[in-house]
């Protein structure tokens, strides 16, 4: 993309919105509606991690004491998927406060976004105004992209929306290595010494839908015409960056983060003769329900192949469905649904008349301990309605 047209464009982007700020405070809100933090009572949590490396597909942060010094206190991620963010003001605020309130009671180290998050008409601006929140906010965040927000598979709509967000400090996000299919393919090292990882997390753009230039190369037949898949060139790059982290940092464990969720999913779940979806008794499920199918992709590219083969990933975090917030474990991974956290879709009250106290809207924490075990919990939004 070109450098000029791409701040040219981030700078314009940047205008239309302290303008919009003025109208909506001058009008006390009646206009510029658009403007969907203004309502939201945004809290400065800060943070004690600190950036320590970065390239183009990875960044290594760790927690440090008033002095700089790295320390091992362990680490707490708070994860959410498919906030939706459209053209309903109402909604679009609620689900702001939402997640503000989370942040603020749990005081995550890191917040995380497993994709469909920015899908209204204005995306680019609205991308800079959810970054904007998160700077105030003052915790970092990363992100990957859902199957919404891919207008384009890999061209300058996804690629500028992505500069929006990126460009602002405490984001995490990268473009990774332009070989790779998509973009946000990298990592994030969370150091627990100068010479230790407590985790590693890896990040996938898992894509919109299946592309026919891809069908040869994967062995994927032509009447496939579903959700995409991981790439043969994604999983190398996994591959080889998990080989030189083990190689300066011991044997590295690690969690995966996308959108669409892998194929093992359906594992977990089936169709009864009532038509309901109930759980198999080939995962040992620990939390969670299910509600529709996995909305994964009718090809499978061996990625849970790669992740048993190499030993390294504990656990796989996705989106996507958005009644479905179980946490399963297959053949010793979890396979998790990130908790939903967006109104402007369908909800239990379409799939089940369910009352608002019982959606599974919220957020999954993952505390990570300084041993380097985890536990992983849900947070509904119920308790702040």
């Amino acid at each position: 993309m070109n450098i000029i047209y791409e701040k040219l464009r981030i700078g314009i982007d940047k205008a239309i919105l302290g303008a919009g700020r003025a109208v909506y405070k001058t009008t006390k809100g009646a206009l510029a509606k658009s403007m969907f933090t203004m309502s939201v009572d945004i809290k400065h949590i800060g943070t004690d991690v600190k950036i320590v490396a970065e390239d183009k597909d990875s960044v290594t942060i760790a927690k440090t004491d008033k002095n700089g010094k790295i320390v091992n206190k362990g680490f707490r991620i708070l994860s959410t998927t498919d906030l939706h963010f459209g053209d309903d003001p109402v909604l679009r605020d609620k689900c702001m406060q939402m997640l503000m309130n989370h942040i603020k009671t749990t005081t995550p180290d890191l917040v995380i976004l497993t994709g469909d998050i920015i899908l209204g008409k204005y995306q680019h601006i609205d991308a800079i105004q959810f970054a904007q929140f998160m700077e105030k906010i003052g915790v970092y965040w990363a992100f990957v992209f859902g199957n919404h927000e891919a207008r384009e598979e890999k061209g300058r709509f996804k690629e500028l929306l992505m500069k929006c967000q990126t460009t602002f400090p405490h984001c995490l996000a990268r473009q990774g290595k332009k070989e790779l299919f998509g973009l946000c393919n990298y990592c994030i090292n969370i150091l627990k010494s100068e010479n230790e990882i407590l985790k590693t997390l890896f990040f996938f753009d898992s894509g919109r839908d299946i592309i026919d230039e891809y069908r040869a190369e994967h062995g994927c037949p032509s009447e496939y015409g579903s959700y995409d898949f991981l790439k043969n060139n994604q999983m190398n790059w996994y591959k080889n960056k998990l080989i030189d982290l083990n190689s300066r940092y011991g044997n590295v464990t690690s969690f995966m983060y996308m959108h669409i969720p892998i194929n093992e999913y359906e594992l977990a779940i089936t169709q009864n003769e009532n038509g309901d979806f109930v759980f198999t008794d080939k995962c040992e499920i620990l939390y969670g329900g299910a509600y529709e199918s996995v909305g994964c992709s009718k090809h499978n590219s061996g990625m849970f192949k790669l992740i048993k083969e190499l030993g390294s990933t504990q656990a796989v975090f996705s989106g996507h469905d958005h009644v479905n917030d179980f946490c399963a474990i297959y053949d010793g991974v979890y396979l998790v649904y990130n908790q939903p956290g967006g109104y402007e879709t369908y909800t239990m009250e379409e799939k089940k008349d369910w009352p608002e106290k019982d959606w599974p809207q919220g957020v999954t924490i993952t505390d990570i301990r300084t041993d380097s075990n985890f536990e992983i919990s849900r947070r509904f939004n119920s308790l702040y309605l």
